[in-house]
């Protein structure tokens, strides 16, 4: 891993939940380490300096996570050292771990970390906690803005419950973290589901039962259009964060008597310019479909716990 591709927390050997002292301490003593007048070099001091000054500094900290940072360009670290660096981007294949007998892991196995987390042998400070990163789901919804604040937060809480009952007990490496600020807008992803080197990114709707027609652009029920959250753009400035992942989105419409299998959405053609890389799903089809896109990526019993990690940052 290069300097250049290390995150604020990466130069300081911080945790991503380190306190504002602990923050403090890790500069006083990298910046001993780096400072010329002992030997250091002034680059490295200069990135020590950087970095302190943007997290000990609370709102810049919170626009340098919500921005999910990987380095001081933005960009993904390269590497696979233990504790700091994560996979190369594009390195879909090269990222398959296999057990003994070289027999391919599947999605139900037991999570792997990688990097792991290796207690007998520590060689620096971990991205997250273990405990952190062993937990299944992070963070649940907030009340954001004044109107419909409630009726969003018990939509949320229902996906929330129908991805936990329904999709992390089969994938144990699947981690769903809530309320992700959107990089593309000053809006919100309300959940995201990890798996190994796939994310899928995953909005709500509840609509009436019965049919509705989905032409890429608008769900039409009874000559009445309803425009499903705009996703798109938020999918494809996570694919340009996230280059190592393969990143979908998907609008799970929900049925207010909790039918997993209403409202029934028929797919017609779709015209020029109709919304490709968002799915609309009822329920039944977002846990069908979520099991089988996230079960059929590369280590799919893998944790990768520099994107989770990044993930995690950019909370709200």
């Amino acid at each position: 891993m290069t300097e250049s591709s290390s995150s604020h927390y990466q130069v300081l050997r911080v945790a991503v939940t380190a306190t504002e002292k602990e923050i403090k301490v890790a500069y006083r003593r990298a910046a001993r380490k780096a400072h010329p007048d002992h030997g250091g070099d002034a680059a490295a001091f200069r990135r020590v300096t950087a970095a302190y000054e943007t997290l000990i500094d609370p709102q810049r900290r919170k626009a340098y996570d919500r921005s999910y940072a990987a380095g001081t360009a933005g960009g993904a670290s390269s590497g696979t050292g233990p504790h700091f660096d994560a996979p190369a981007a594009g390195s879909r294949a090269s990222a398959t771990v296999h057990r003994p007998g070289n027999a391919r892991n599947t999605a139900g196995d037991p999570a792997v970390y990688i990097p792991p987390y290796d207690e007998a042998h520590p060689t620096g400070v971990p991205l997250i906690p273990f405990a952190q990163a062993r937990q299944q789901v992070h963070g649940m919804p907030r009340k954001r803005g004044i109107f419909g604040a409630e009726a969003r937060i018990q939509r949320e809480m229902r996906t929330v419950q129908l991805l936990a009952r329904q999709v992390l007990p089969a994938i144990p490496a699947a981690r769903l973290i809530n309320g992700l600020q959107s990089p593309a807008d000053n809006s919100h992803i309300d959940h995201a589901v990890l798996s190994g080197y796939r994310l899928a990114l995953i909005n709500s709707m509840l609509l009436p039962k019965g049919a509705y027609a989905w032409d890429g652009r608008t769900l039409n029920h009874g000559g009445r259009a309803v425009a499903p959250p705009q996703l798109g753009a938020v999918v494809r400035a996570m694919q340009d964060i996230f280059p190592e992942l393969n990143v979908t989105g998907w609008t799970v419409v929900l049925s207010p008597d909790g039918n997993l299998h209403e409202p029934v959405i028929d797919h017609h053609r779709r015209p020029a310019g109709a919304l490709e890389s968002v799915r609309i799903v009822n329920a039944a089809g977002l846990v069908r479909g979520l099991k089988e896109f996230l079960a059929s990526g590369p280590a799919p019993n893998t944790v990768n716990v520099p994107v989770l990690a990044r993930l995690l940052r950019g909370m709200h």
